[in-house]
């Protein structure tokens, strides 16, 4: 049973469903129902997977490089756009700042990410931060053709990761790039 999320404002009550099991939100997100459903689905567990992951490639020894990661803001600096949060390790991140390309780590597949190298949207890194704490990354980048995610708007063209809107008071979605 998938334990829901309240959240509540004055005497509304409102639930978003939130995946505690292991393979409910990749099954979801192999169907495509992640990327074009208006409905709020989060995956609250997105972390505990990732250092679950890392955790056992360590123990394994099976990585050719250490698995941590850390998160990266990817910007678009013409724009000021944010298009996407991901993750690099030490590895990803001195292969980018080398290329001087948006080179990622996939928590997904535990590899080198060369974004766009199968979509052809790839990214010059321009100039890269890191926070306060040392524990995040902001790369600014300019595409060097179109947009970052792998999903399309109805014109076919890609779009940035963030093209639906949140209500704040029914957590409905919004399309802004249909």
């Amino acid at each position: 049973m998938s334990p829901l999320l309240k959240w509540g404002r004055h005497s509304k009550s409102i639930e978003v469903k939130y995946f505690f099991r292991k393979h409910e939100h990749k099954e979801r997100n192999a169907m495509g129902q992640i990327e074009e459903t208006l409905d709020l689905t989060l995956d609250f567990t997105k972390l505990e997977k990732v250092g679950k992951q890392v955790a056992d490639t360590r123990a394994s020894g099976s990585a050719p490089c250490d698995p941590g990661v850390i998160p990266v803001a990817i910007q678009n600096i013409d724009t000021k756009e944010v298009i996407l949060v991901a993750y690099t390790n030490e590895y990803a991140m001195k292969e980018s700042f080398a290329k001087r390309k948006l080179i990622l780590w996939s928590t997904s597949r535990n590899k080198l990410w060369f974004k766009g190298e199968t979509s052809g949207e790839t990214f010059d890194l321009i100039e890269a931060y890191v926070n306060c704490e040392q524990n995040s990354l902001l790369y600014l980048v300019r595409p060097c053709r179109g947009g970052i995610c792998h999903t399309k708007n109805k014109a076919g063209e890609p779009r940035n990761c963030y093209y639906r809107k949140i209500d704040f008071d029914t957590l409905a979605l919004t399309n802004v790039d249909p």
